[in-house]
């Protein structure tokens, strides 16, 4: 597959060969979901608490007979019903960590890039040099390679020149090849790479693993096979 590369001014300079394993598979819509989910579940602090009846202040003396009054039976104060009573079955701390095995990262950041590419929302440029953090000079760029809304700006390292020209723009974010993820991708509506940066990203999620087996122990002489 062949990406066309753009320069500072947004014209055409030259194309280049990318590989189809990161960037023209078919992408895989649940497995991006599920990478998604499991990324803002990491984020959650699981700290949120609520007192049961059991733990509020208060008499536990019944406030009424049971029957009689013809009012509706009642107990304590501290019952969820009543104000300042407990709360019934609210959340207690606990973690919502969700793992994601490496092989689903792996096909979720592929199908991501994919996506981008299939819906002409990836764009590569040349090269990205910034001589001091100017928003001014990334804003015009990124208008020059129709990068209007919600850009994502992919280097092959970490650039502190482009993460300070690029913060300030609303919506925009600046990340190294290193640290993409499937919700940073999907998230903002279109990205630009550096030609290093596709081939940072490629030597990190390309290529096909294979799985060797061992080779079968041989039988010892004198021991049933």
């Amino acid at each position: 597959m062949q990406l066309n590369v753009l320069n500072s001014e947004g014209r055409q300079v030259s194309t280049i060969d990318v590989d189809d394993a990161v960037f023209g598979i078919e992408p895989n819509v649940p497995v991006m979901h599920q990478v998604v989910v499991a990324h803002q579940a990491n984020r959650r602090s699981g700290t949120h608490s609520t007192k049961s009846r059991g733990m509020v202040q208060g008499s536990t003396r019944k406030i009424r007979s049971q029957k009689g009054t013809g009012n509706s039976r009642q107990g304590s104060i501290r019952a969820p019903q009543h104000t300042g009573g407990g709360i019934a079955h609210g959340p207690t701390p606990h973690k919502h960590k969700q793992k994601i095995p490496k092989m689903i990262g792996r096909l979720a950041i592929r199908s991501a890039l994919s996506a981008k590419v299939r819906d002409g929302e990836l764009i590569v440029i040349d090269q990205l040099m910034l001589d001091t953090p100017k928003t001014k000079t990334i804003e015009s760029l990124l208008i020059a390679c129709g990068l209007t809304r919600s850009p994502l700006v992919v280097t092959a390292a970490a650039d502190r020149t482009v993460l300070l020209s690029t913060r300030n723009l609303e919506g925009a974010k600046a990340l190294p090849a290193t640290q993409i993820n499937t919700e940073d991708l999907l998230r903002h509506q279109r990205v630009l790479m550096t030609v290093e940066a596709v081939r940072q990203v490629e030597a990190l999620w390309g290529g096909a693993r294979v799985k060797t087996r061992r080779a079968p122990v041989a039988a010892v002489a004198g021991e049933d096979a």
